[in-house]
């Protein structure tokens, strides 16, 4: 993995451990502290998550390796306390690894069969490290050769590695075109890192590769002259009747009945554990009655971003529900009004769904100036939630703390809010 931040990665949480100046009881104390753990998807050529990877940061410096006995051991030990199911979704976790944390089965605390361990090409193949390795892939696990640059002494980890990743942001032009030649016919996946642009994207897929990390897929070419179709013209008019108070309940159910997929979408939300209704409901008033207003906004706009994605990447809708309910879960910690915060939140990629430019979406939303000027990056109080989460994903570790200290939050009420969001995400995802 590079170690500069790139714009536009999903970093979810973050890990603090203890410089090893610190006495032996303070390092303990910190590596302890769970503080922030990262996740990064790789994507296939169809737009689908094919796993994800899993970073973690020292709290000291811009991106963090484990690189330490210390580290490595806090790195697996909160990896499995806070579960490996829960932060790749049940996909391939990408878990990077010292020499120790193999050749010491330390890694053998996670499970085989949905764990790829990444090994840096600049660590020595060692017997040792290698006949560790051949244990592993024999007990189910899978490897990952990372920062590949094509050095003479990694042949035989290429051999057994299962996945080859490459910075594409820093091997460019020949360079890479003679790292290719030195992995063609070789039996791994080919990982693209760094990937921000759709230009990038089709260069490296015409060059071979098969997995792409980065996040291109969050910036989609906006189309020419493109007109929203009706059906969500409906569903932007839904919006403002949402932004009233208060809520004009029979106006709101005409409008998502004129829409058989949202209504569709609508029903089945409220019927799902995420409502945790106590009774069944089968006509749109009758579910939004019971549902309460805040809840009725908020489940009416899951419905319109699930439709709003349906021709984009999953791991878009994934990405804008962590946002709006991590900024209406932190509203409270800022004075700021949640209902409004998940709106931002949500409505900060439909320009990503829609393929259009957010100067000319929010033209089109009744949102208040202040959420406005929020959502185009003008630095507001309104926004202030919106920044931390850029700053979260894009790596920006410095930022995030800068922004908690603006908000006047600790970073544990701040981290609780995130890791809430991501499970509640993860939740709707299954029913939405």
């Amino acid at each position: 993995m590079a170690t500069e931040a790139v714009p536009a990665k999903e970093r979810d949480f973050f890990l603090q451990y203890a410089p090893e100046s610190l006495p032996e009881s303070a390092q303990q104390k910190q590596a302890s502290e769970l503080r922030y753990v990262a996740r990064q998807p790789i994507m296939d050529q169809h737009s689908r998550v094919h796993g994800y990877e899993l970073l973690f940061w020292n709290g000291r410096d811009p991106a963090f390796r484990a690189e330490t006995e210390l580290a490595s051991r806090t790195m697996l030990d909160n990896t499995v306390q806070f579960g490996v199911d829960k932060l790749a979704c049940g996909l391939p976790a990408f878990v990077e690894c010292t020499v120790d944390s193999v050749t010491e089965d330390w890694v053998k605390v996670l499970p085989p069969h949905t764990t790829v361990v990444e090994l840096l090409e600049s660590l020595d193949p060692t017997p040792e490290l290698l006949e560790a390795c051949r244990k592993l892939k024999a007990a189910g696990f899978k490897l990952a050769l990372d920062d590949f640059t094509g050095k003479p002494n990694s042949a035989a980890l290429i051999e057994l590695a299962d996945y080859v990743k490459v910075d594409i942001l820093h091997q460019k032009g020949s360079a890479r075109e003679e790292l290719l030649r030195q992995l063609k016919g070789k039996p791994t996946h080919l990982i693209a890192q760094n990937v921000e642009t759709q230009e990038e994207y089709t260069q490296a897929c015409k060059e071979g590769f098969e997995l792409f990390q980065g996040y291109y897929f969050c910036h989609p070419e906006p189309l020419r002259n493109h007109k929203i179709p009706g059906n969500r013209m409906v569903h932007l008019e839904i919006m403002d009747v949402l932004q009233q108070r208060p809520v004009d309940l029979p106006r709101l159910s005409e409008l998502v009945m004129r829409d058989a997929s949202l209504t569709f979408r609508l029903l089945r939300l409220v019927n799902s554990p995420v409502c945790a209704m106590r009774q069944q409901v089968t006509s749109v008033q009758s579910a939004l009655m019971l549902l309460g207003e805040d809840t009725a906004r908020r489940i009416a706009m899951l419905a319109i971003a699930s439709d709003f994605n349906t021709d984009q990447p999953a791991e878009i809708l994934r990405m804008a529900l962590v946002r709006a309910r991590f900024c209406e879960l932190a509203a409270g910690l800022c004075g700021l009004l949640p209902s409004e915060q998940y709106l931002i939140g949500m409505v900060s990629l439909f320009p990503a769904m829609l393929r259009i430019l957010m100067e000319d979406l929010i033209r089109l939303l009744p949102l208040r100036d202040e959420a406005n000027h929020a959502l185009l990056g003008r630095g507001n109080p309104e926004g202030m939630l919106l920044s931390w989460l850029m700053c979260h994903e894009g790596g920006d570790w410095a930022g995030c703390d800068e922004f908690v200290r603006a908000i006047g939050a600790r970073r544990d009420e701040i981290t609780r809010c995130h890791t809430e969001a991501v499970a509640w995400a993860n939740a709707v995802l299954e029913v939405a």
